[in-house]
């Protein structure tokens, strides 16, 4: 299977999800971020931001949260919750 980028469903949801009519929550943006960085460099290997970035450090753990799924598994989910989004948000 080809993973991330190099992967066209991947791709082409990756570009229609930047472009959602509705803002799905919080909650569902931070699994299309963590599962998009995991399919596309793997496990989060950079430094925990600053305490008071909030945003940045929700971004962080959720990404840290996946380490260890092969980039395989976390393609597959992108696009399963990239389609649940998009047919929920479009």
């Amino acid at each position: 299977m080809t993973t991330g980028l190099d992967n066209a469903e991947f791709g082409q949801l990756a570009e229609r999800v930047k472009n959602l009519g509705t803002n799905p929550g919080n909650d569902r943006l931070l699994q299309l971020y963590s599962h998009f960085k995991q399919a596309t460099v793997g496990d989060n290997t950079t430094d925990s931001p600053g305490m008071f970035d909030f945003t940045a450090k929700a971004k962080w753990h959720a990404w840290n949260d996946l380490k260890g799924m092969s980039k395989e598994a976390a393609t597959t989910e992108y696009i399963r919750i990239a389609k649940d989004t998009l047919a929920n948000c479009s």
